[in-house]
């Protein structure tokens, strides 16, 4: 991480440049009111990465009874492919950690490339498909949706 890139837990006064970068990364962004309640919530955590104050990615986990669950991640996309996902996710892990869940658990597009070696990569394993579970896309069918998990206890 260079000395101008820090990643923080995001709070309630971030919303307007969480949602701005919602906004302008995502083909399906959160609204408002969804980032501010996952703000407000204590069972949530999103963390935020900025490079030279200016915030270029964020993930969302909650807690759950056993496990946690990785809700989103996202990057903007002339930040992608320079490591900000990977640092996020391992501020998630660290987190599901410190709540003592027993796994970190995400849903990914089967056709994620980068997610997948991202996940992969941090030792997640593939637990199970939904099939044809996301709306057709550009090529006119229906994606698939990885179940993916990575023991913690």
């Amino acid at each position: 991480m260079s000395p101008a890139e820090v990643v923080r837990r995001l709070v309630p006064a971030d919303l307007a440049t969480l949602s701005a970068l919602e906004l302008a990364a995502s083909s399906a962004p959160w609204s408002r009111d969804q980032l501010q309640a996952a703000l407000d919530d204590s069972d949530t955590r999103v963390f935020g990465i900025e490079r030279e104050a200016c915030l270029i990615g964020h993930a969302m986990v909650v807690r759950l009874p056993f496990d946690a669950e990785l809700q989103a991640i996202l990057v903007a996309r002339e930040a992608r492919g320079q490591g900000a996902a990977g640092r996020l996710l391992a501020a998630v892990i660290e987190q599901a950690q410190g709540w003592r869940s027993e796994r970190l658990l995400l849903e990914v597009r089967a056709g994620n490339a980068a997610a997948l070696a991202l996940y992969r990569g941090a030792g997640f394993g593939e637990d199970g498909r939904r099939r044809g579970y996301y709306p057709a896309g550009a090529a006119g069918q229906r994606e698939d949706a990885l179940l993916m998990s990575l023991p913690l206890a």
